[in-house]
């Protein structure tokens, strides 16, 4: 007989004391510190947004709406680009920053990968508040500055905490970009190929 799978992921080295994962939220919005407790007083967070009052103002004006739909997590867009309309229904919210994230993500995932995920995440909340274009047509996911600037930041958390390029090239290795891609993204992050 298989060995009960465990209730919970273990945590994983490199997830910062004091990161905490909120893992039975219902479908619905909730405030960011709902769903990730005591995430606005970690070190990450300060280097992420070193003022303190634009800090606050994001850790408590950010939602995060939990979907049930097999999803990691996404900025939902303001209203929906022009690229998406046949192929992906997003969430769509116009009149506040909402970060969406799949209900099974949000309960079976790593810690590590929901710490940097959120992290990736709000990068792209800050890019926008910035006027920044997080969906540019004419560039591939590889290609966007805003991404490669998020996948930089979580990256070089992950590494101030210890996380090994091994575990952060499998981080990478998202599913919708092919292994050209992938390589081309180790490289402007900062990880190893091998």
């Amino acid at each position: 007989m298989p060995p009960a799978k465990p209730s919970r992921p273990a945590p994983l080295e490199g997830v910062p004391p004091g990161f905490r994962v909120e893992r039975d939220l219902s479908v619905g919005r909730h405030p960011l510190l709902a769903a990730f407790p005591g995430l606005d007083r970690l070190d990450t967070a300060r280097r992420h947004e070193p003022d303190e009052a634009a800090r606050e103002r994001l850790h408590h004006q950010t939602l995060v709406e939990v979907v049930s739909q097999d999803v990691w997590m996404y900025v939902a867009p303001r209203a929906l680009p022009k690229g998406m309309r046949r192929a992906w229904r997003p969430v769509v919210s116009p009149d506040a920053d909402c970060i969406v994230v799949g209900q099974e993500h949000l309960r079976e995932s790593p810690e590590l990968t929901l710490f940097l995920d959120i992290f990736h995440e709000l990068c792209h909340i800050r890019q926008r508040a910035a006027g920044r274009e997080l969906w540019p047509e004419d560039l591939s996911y590889v290609e966007r500055p805003t991404e490669v600037e998020a996948y930089r930041f979580v990256v070089d958390e992950a590494h101030r905490y210890g996380v090994a390029d091994a575990i952060l090239r499998d981080y990478l290795r998202v599913e919708w970009i092919d292994d050209d891609e992938h390589r081309t993204l180790l490289d402007a992050v900062g990880v190893a190929r091998r």
